[in-house]
């Protein structure tokens, strides 16, 4: 099975390295220096990964056969492709290769359908479920386990507990209009110090278990 794990970015220098958007969990050993990888657009490929290094937070590849900053400049925007036993599984319980997320059946803890996983969106602060709707529509669920509360791959689906309007936006309406009609009756409270804090469950929030590749 063939799977995106990098996308490259510019030059980096005169020396052929170029910048790497990575897009696996585990660059050490999708990306690291041997590995050899199939592109799109193919005409690029196969690229074999001769080093790599981190600078201020990025990956930085060179290539083998890549030497200058023309030949690196060449390579933007290529994707990078690995072939990954479908049967293989990452080494944390609670981490997720995409394929085994993509299809799954999205359902709430009552058993109601809420769609299928068409696509795995990975971005810098959390993953994101694609959902595809019974009515076609799409719906963005956060990949956090304040959220998504199980994935059973032997059922082939993924329990979720939405907060409100995350599925329904007529559910964030209602919910608005009941914090403005007790504003003022809470005012007082918050003003003490006895409101609950969002700074204090944002970090939790952030906590993302793992899809890539």
């Amino acid at each position: 099975m063939q799977l995106v794990v990098a996308r490259i970015g510019r030059a980096h220098g005169i020396k052929g390295e170029v910048t790497v958007e990575v897009r696996t969990d585990e660059p050490e050993l999708r990306l690291g220096p041997g590995a050899v990888l199939a592109t799109e657009p193919a005409a690029t490929g196969p690229l074999t990964v001769e080093a790599g290094r981190v600078h201020s937070g990025r990956l930085l590849l060179r290539f083998e056969g890549v030497r200058d900053r023309t030949a690196a400049e060449a390579l933007r925007n290529t994707l990078l492709i690995a072939e990954v036993d479908p049967d293989e599984l990452p080494e944390e319980e609670d981490e997720f290769y995409d394929h085994q997320l993509i299809d799954l059946d999205v359902v709430l803890a009552d058993g109601t359908e809420i769609g299928r996983i068409t696509e795995i969106s990975h971005l810098p602060s959390q993953d994101l479920f694609i959902v595809e709707r019974p009515d076609g529509s799409e719906v963005m669920i956060p990949f956090v386990e304040e959220i998504v509360t199980e994935i059973d791959l032997e059922e082939q689906r993924a329990v979720i507990t939405p907060p409100p309007g995350l599925i329904d936006e007529s559910e964030a309406v209602i919910a608005s209009s009941r914090d403005e009609e007790t504003g003022d009756a809470t005012s007082g409270d918050a003003a003490s110090g006895d409101a609950t804090s969002e700074d204090a469950t944002s970090e939790d929030a952030g906590e993302t278990p793992k899809g890539d590749a």
